[in-house]
């Protein structure tokens, strides 16, 4: 009897390490993030202003783009990675909507969590046609805390004059249906 309590409660803590494992969304600390005060102070300032928080990122063209640049369209931040199954998934999605309405906003993916080489294979094989920056892994927990990020993949909306709109969080169809009551 005490051997069957033994193996029930082995396996229990295998299958819960299993599927904590398995559920990768919550982002990982970095070992070389910005100090917590630069964070908070920045989302403290994006909050009173409501202004979405200003990054820059490197690109596939070799420079970088800065989120600000984007501002006078709408703007779609996709956190997203080749990783993650969801995101992939939503790829389809994304496309056909970004096809409806890319003279009303842009896309901007925000890969996380993947090599530069992984990255660019994704977007090659993907056929991604919006544009595409790479968060480095140093700087992931700081864009994540100022974008509240805790899974992927996550989908942000910013208007055009950089205020934050709505963020939804996994591939849900609800993203979707606002863009369509947004842009009618």
């Amino acid at each position: 009897m005490m051997r069957k309590s033994v193996l029930t409660v082995s396996l229990l803590v295998v299958a819960i390490s299993l599927m904590a494992a398995s559920c990768g969304n919550k982002t990982k600390v970095a070992e070389n993030a910005a100090p917590a005060e630069t964070v908070e102070a920045q989302v403290d300032e994006a909050q009173a202003e409501g202004l979405a928080p200003d990054f820059e990122l490197p690109n596939l063209q070799g420079s970088t783009t800065k989120l600000s640049s984007l501002r006078g369209k709408y703007v779609v931040l996709d956190f997203w990675g080749s990783w993650c199954i969801w995101c992939i998934r939503g790829i389809p999605n994304m496309k056909t909507y970004y096809a409806k309405y890319k003279d009303k906003m842009e896309i901007l993916g925000v890969d996380c969590r993947d090599t530069e080489e992984k990255w660019k294979a994704a977007v090659a094989e993907h056929n991604l046609p919006w544009l595409q920056v790479r968060c480095p892994d140093d700087k992931l927990q700081a864009i994540a805390a100022l974008y509240g990020i805790e899974g992927f993949p996550t989908k942000v909306v910013i208007d055009p004059k950089g205020k934050l709109v709505k963020t939804v969080v996994g591939e849900d169809p609800e993203f979707y249906t606002f863009l369509d009551e947004l842009f009618k």
